[in-house]
């Protein structure tokens, strides 16, 4: 892939974002599409209530045209995937923004209806993996600097697929908590998964996709950064967790998604201890003093830029770790 065609791309995106960005948020304001914020949560928070939402649509409407426009003028269908994939969570996550509004509520989607719809576009992404993916889309690649292994997981790839859509989704979801925390991270991924394909010929649809998403990504950041004028919704956030997952389905390599997404990890894992612990103890006892984790560091008296400074910080630690050690060919 030439370098400059991927300049092409992420440049087109970002300007779109940039262009949709002042649209959107007027858009969400007469629409009356407002942030809710929780009364429990950080008092800093409050001043936000009435903020846009659903602003993911600055950037994914542009990740999807960018790549589907490549795709059919080039004739190469690679990155068809990943933006479908990204779109179909993206639909899930408006119809749950959308009617939030509607009801005035912070609730949505029914939990029911919000997790057999995920499971169905999670499971149309990994069959369809798994039959047009190509014969070796099952062999999973681990590579640790000098060390490097295969696993072949044959028919297991499609739940193994379905398990890191659903959870990427959902961890992504839960890290958008703080102004440009979930956008600032994502570009970090998604960045260091392309430059990982560079090394790597049969992936090379994943050098360009990734670039795009960093390039919408960063105009939304725009809008999105301390103070924010819009927030991404879950319009967003699923989108970008199902994007993530499915680039490193089609790398087939977990590590990029397990150490260069280890935040994303961290605040799942966070929310479920403190669910687990405060449920088992008769709602006595909290690990955190609030979940997910970037929450408690606000509360133990970090400021909200110094929460997302550092937690951008840890990403692109992990993401550099990630990169050599999958790299190395030594």
């Amino acid at each position: 892939m030439k370098i400059s065609v991927i300049f092409i791309c992420m440049g087109i995106a970002f300007a779109v974002g940039i262009v949709l960005g002042p649209l959107v948020i007027t858009m969400m304001r007469r629409l009356k599409a407002k942030q809710t914020e929780r009364d429990d949560g950080p008092q800093s928070h409050l001043k936000k209530q009435g903020t846009p939402t659903i602003g993911g649509l600055i950037f994914l409407i542009p990740i999807v045209a960018v790549s589907v426009t490549y795709a059919l003028i080039r004739g190469e269908y690679g990155l068809i995937v990943p933006a479908a994939c990204m779109f179909g969570f993206g639909i899930i996550g408006f119809l749950d923004d959308f009617l939030k509004i509607k009801k005035r509520s912070k609730d949505g989607l029914f939990p029911w209806q919000k997790m057999l719809a995920l499971l169905i576009v999670a499971g149309g992404t990994a069959c369809y993996l798994y039959f047009k993916g190509g014969d070796n889309i099952t062999v999973l690649r681990f590579d640790m600097f000098a060390w490097h292994a295969e696993l072949d997981i044959k028919w297991f790839f499609i739940p193994y697929a379905v398990f890191v859509l659903l959870a990427t989704t959902n961890s992504v979801n839960l890290t958008d908590g703080l102004d440009g925390l979930c956008g600032g991270i994502s570009i970090i991924v998604f960045a260091m998964i392309s430059c990982v394909a560079f090394t790597l010929e049969e992936t090379a649809d994943m050098q360009l996709f990734g670039f795009i998403c960093a390039g919408a990504l960063l105009a939304f950041l725009v809008f999105n950064y301390n103070p924010a004028r819009i927030f991404m919704g879950d319009t967003g956030s699923l989108a970008l967790g199902g994007g993530i997952a499915a680039m490193t389905l089609i790398m087939r390599r977990p590590f990029l998604l397990i150490i260069g997404g280890l935040i994303f990890i961290i605040e799942a894992l966070s929310d479920i201890i403190q669910v687990g612990v405060f449920k088992a103890s008769g709602r006595k006892k909290r690990v955190f003093k609030m979940a997910p984790i970037h929450h408690h560091f606000e509360l133990s008296g970090w400021s909200e830029k110094t929460v997302v400074w550092s937690f951008w910080g840890f990403t692109l630690a992990m993401c550099v770790f990630t990169y050599f050690c999958t790299c190395y060919k030594g």
